[in-house]
């Protein structure tokens, strides 16, 4: 009886030295994000908002891409389902967030 390979689904693992690239970029841009902070009397708040957004975007891509092996050469059509789904989430989660924070501040002024 030969057993039969196991077959992989979806993106191949990565090196240390991918995990250690992607670490080493999710460190600075959290850096970046905390020195944004501490200039913060130097900067304008429009400035300092925009810098820790555009972070946080990039710290996102680099999660995705680095640590979960999502993008575009993935096979697989479940990972970029996943990926959705997540995304509706969680603007579900921020777009209700903000709404009762807007709500609560417009009823408390």
């Amino acid at each position: 009886m030969n057993p039969t390979p196991m077959q992989r689904a979806g993106a191949a693992s990565g090196s240390f030295k991918s995990y250690l690239t992607g670490f080493i970029l999710a460190m600075v841009l959290t850096a970046v994000s905390f020195a944004l902070v501490a200039k913060g009397q130097e900067l304008s708040r429009a400035t300092i908002l925009c810098g820790i957004f555009g972070a946080a975007i990039l710290q996102i891509l680099v999660h995705l891409h680095y640590f979960l092996h999502l993008d575009r050469a993935s096979t697989t059509t479940w990972n970029g389902l996943a990926l959705i789904l997540t995304l509706l989430i969680m603007i579900l989660f921020v777009g209700g967030t903000l709404w009762i924070m807007f709500d609560l501040n417009v009823r408390m002024m």
